[in-house]
């Protein structure tokens, strides 16, 4: 099956049917959303979940009533105050693993902005999309209200729970995994996901065993980024707005966004790459918003009360694990989430990835896996997953000066070709709905290559240059 066809049946919105028990315990290490949605999707195949999560997972519990005004980041998780996103195909893998998640969303505090009141700048041009009257559901909130319902869904599901403690290896007969060390002792398993995150031990933790570790891939992004919350009137014309200037003659690149969260809030987010450093300086952060950016930046940076301090975050690359090229590779035992593969989060391609890494487990389990090998068609679903946002997020990067490569066959006429797509988009609906589809993981990135497609946004894209 092609590529496209298999991120299709990956990413569908259909419930999953064809679940069956397989296990007396399976483990989940790490209690992220890779980790929650990998329990949700293992409760119906093990007679018990356990997560193991380092942080406090009930003391991070609020009442609904409460939830989004005391939803909080997880120690373990050092950018969770940072804006993130939600991308299309994430919200249908909610609505699919948990019927009523939207609706309950959205009474928690959620925010589906009104039609018409979002803005988008491509190197400080805005797009003038054609109003609207319906829209595609939106579901925009912060990263800690988001888990934190997430969580509640899984934690109430009968047979999983949750225990602290720090993973610091497995335990195994023969080829396969039979169990997880943590620092509170060792605690059997039928199946195990590692959803520990960027920081992931896997590799180290098989090589003890002696297996190969994956090979790990990176490109140096070196990307800096602030967030800001400001509090939102309730009416306001412009609801979110996105800017993407990228490196050019007189442009330094530079993305930034507005959205609106639970609470009454806007997250504003600022970034930079390599010298260019968002500061921990209010004054600073307005400044920024009001010379880097559109002027929507800076009327709510300047006229918006700023709620608690601007906050910065640092990452120095994106990267990916290889699993799927590994010859020899334990038996029950999988990765999902950043610990296989973490992109620029600029993006917002990581939690939306996540869920599809967990739906790629479920075709696994559902499809009769014999569980004496290595689970090696999870790992080539998780590669389309990972290829499709891998591509995406790449391609752009390595335009940024101070990126080096890796730089994948072909470079330069897919560079070529795709600058032309990107300046069609902003002239062409046709083109704009498929490249937009593709963003937000809704298609694979094959779907700009269709012939048809591809002659009519060159076309346009070349026009667009002349």
């Amino acid at each position: 099956m092609s590529a496209a066809r298999r991120f299709a049946a990956i990413s569908t919105s259909e419930p999953p049917t064809g679940q069956r028990v397989l296990f007396r315990q399976a483990i989940v290490l790490g209690g992220s959303v890779a980790g929650l949605m990998a329990a949700r999707v293992l409760s119906d195949h093990a007679e018990r979940v356990l997560i193991i999560e380092r942080d406090d997972l009930a003391g991070l519990d609020v009442p609904d009533e409460r939830v989004a005004a005391e939803a909080v980041p997880r120690p373990g998780v050092p950018q969770g105050s940072q804006v993130h996103a939600l991308l299309p195909s994430g919200l249908n893998q909610l609505k699919r693993w948990f019927p009523g998640f939207y609706e309950e969303a959205i009474a928690a505090g959620a925010v589906n902005p009104p039609l018409n009141t979002n803005r988008f700048y491509m190197d400080g041009r805005l797009r003038q999309d054609p109003p609207s009257d319906s829209a595609p559901q939106a579901l925009i909130s912060s990263r800690p209200f988001l888990e934190a319902l997430i969580r509640r869904r899984v934690l109430a599901l009968p047979n999983v729970r949750a225990i602290r403690g720090r993973a610091e290896g497995l335990t195994m007969d023969g080829d396969a995994v039979t169990g997880v060390r943590h620092e509170g002792g060792e605690e059997p398993a039928d199946f195990v996901v590692d959803a520990t995150g960027r920081s992931s031990r896997l590799g180290d933790w098989i090589e003890a065993h002696g297996f190969p570790k994956p090979e790990m891939k990176r490109m140096g992004i070196k990307l800096n980024y602030a967030t800001a919350l400001f509090r939102r009137p309730a009416n306001p014309s412009v609801w979110s707005c996105i800017s993407v200037a990228n490196p050019g003659p007189g442009r330094v690149a530079r993305i930034g966004g507005f959205t609106p969260i639970e609470g009454d809030r806007w997250t504003m987010l600022i970034s930079g790459y390599a010298d260019d450093r968002p500061e921990r300086d209010d004054l600073q952060f307005r400044r920024r918003c009001v010379e880097d950016f559109p002027r929507e930046f800076g009327e709510v940076a300047t006229t918006a009360e700023q709620c608690g301090e601007v906050i910065t975050y640092h990452q120095a690359d994106s990267r990916r694990r290889e699993f799927h090229r590994l010859r020899r590779f334990p038996s029950r035992l999988v990765a999902a989430g950043d610990a296989v593969a973490s992109f620029n989060p600029v993006y917002g391609q990581g939690m939306t990835s996540a869920m599809l890494h967990a739906s790629a487990l479920s075709e696994y389990l559902r499809g009769e896996p014999d569980l004496a090998r290595p689970a090696r068609s999870y790992f080539a679903d998780v590669k389309v997953i990972v290829d499709a946002a891998w591509q995406v997020s790449t391609m752009a990067d390595l335009a940024l000066p101070h990126v080096d490569g890796p730089y994948p066959t072909g470079y330069r006429a897919i560079q070529w070709v795709s600058g032309l797509i990107f300046k069609a988009s902003m002239r062409d609906q046709r083109v704009n709905h498929r490249l937009g589809k593709v963003t937000a993981m809704l298609a694979h990135p094959s779907a700009l290559a269709e012939p048809r497609f591809l002659a009519r946004a060159l076309a346009i894209g070349a026009r667009s240059t002349a």
